[in-house]
């Protein structure tokens, strides 16, 4: 299997508290950097969750890196939910499955 292959990871963070937008905030802008730091990652922002699309490793470490953005905006608990979308050859791109549908 390629390491390198293309997978898509969705992560929606959910800081347990009553401030959590500039949490969420600070986790997207942790994500945002991952992918200014790694050229073969995206990150596309939507209104439930985010995809982050490249090779396993570096997307998974970025999700990672986005929960625990969380704990240190000063998150108390922090619930991550993740999908990876991955196969033996990799996923779809982002773009290959939405273009379609956009305008």
């Amino acid at each position: 299997m390629d390491p390198n292959r293309t997978v898509n990871i969705g992560i929606q963070v959910l800081p347990l508290t009553e401030e959590a937008l500039p949490i969420i905030e600070r986790a997207i802008a942790t994500l945002q950097a991952n992918a200014q730091l790694n050229s073969d990652l995206t990150v596309e922002v939507g209104p439930l969750e985010t995809t982050i699309e490249g090779p396993f490793e570096a997307a998974f470490d970025a999700a990672k890196a986005a929960h625990l953005a969380c704990i240190e905006a000063g998150a108390d608990h922090v619930v991550t939910f993740i999908k990876i979308a991955d196969g033996a050859g990799g996923s779809m791109t982002i773009e290959e499955k939405t273009a379609r549908y956009r305008e």
